[in-house]
């Protein structure tokens, strides 16, 4: 109960103090690239319930091909890659938090295809809890579009090497969370947010 008055409280807030800037962003994408301004993806959430993830678009709508990105990818657009560098393309998760789908902080939200990559017996540790914004894997992956731009496939290397760290670190999450850790996560994701 803390936890979600947390959240709603934070997202709400954080809509209010962004929307001028997520109005700027808005009509730039709109602008500079034909096609939506939002991405919605089918992720899967607690308990293996898919819902649709929001995020401001940073590729072509045409882009098709790797279901993953490196830096440096052609299919990004130039307002979208500032948008991935500063993670504001994210920013309009805060409404999923806001409806339910999400936590601030939690593991993040996978497509299908990739939860039924995820070792048998963490699944449903993973899932126990709401997908976040945020995780330590958030912050130890923040750069992974550099790792993914060295890989000769980008996918395979995703899937046989990031994917299962990324679930060793969820499972890490959900197994020692609470409010005060947290308040930690959050703290540091805005450091390395702002340091990077």
């Amino acid at each position: 109960m803390i936890k979600r008055l947390f959240d709603t409280v934070v997202s709400a807030g954080a809509l209010l103090v962004t929307s001028p800037a997520l109005a700027v962003v808005a009509v730039t994408i709109k602008v500079t690239s034909p096609g939506p301004v939002l991405f919605t993806q089918e992720r899967v959430g607690q308990y293996g319930r898919t819902f649709r993830i929001h995020k401001f678009r940073t590729m072509r709508p045409d882009h098709g091909g790797l279901a993953v990105s490196g830096t440096g990818d052609p299919r990004v657009t130039r307002i979208g890659a500032i948008l991935r560098k500063t993670k504001m393309d994210e920013i309009p998760q805060f409404y999923d938090v806001l409806r339910g789908s999400m936590s601030l902080v939690g593991p993040r939200p996978e497509v299908p295809e990739y939860v039924a990559q995820w070792p048998t017996e963490m699944r449903p540790v993973i899932l126990s809890v709401k997908p976040g914004i945020t995780d330590p894997a958030s912050i130890e992956f923040r750069n992974e579009g550099d790792e993914l731009a060295l890989a000769q496939d980008p996918e395979s290397h995703y899937v046989n090497s990031i994917l299962p760290r990324k679930a060793a670190a969820y499972v890490e999450y959900v197994q020692h969370r609470s409010l005060v850790g947290d308040l930690k996560i959050l703290g540091n994701t805005a450091k390395a947010v702002l340091l990077q």
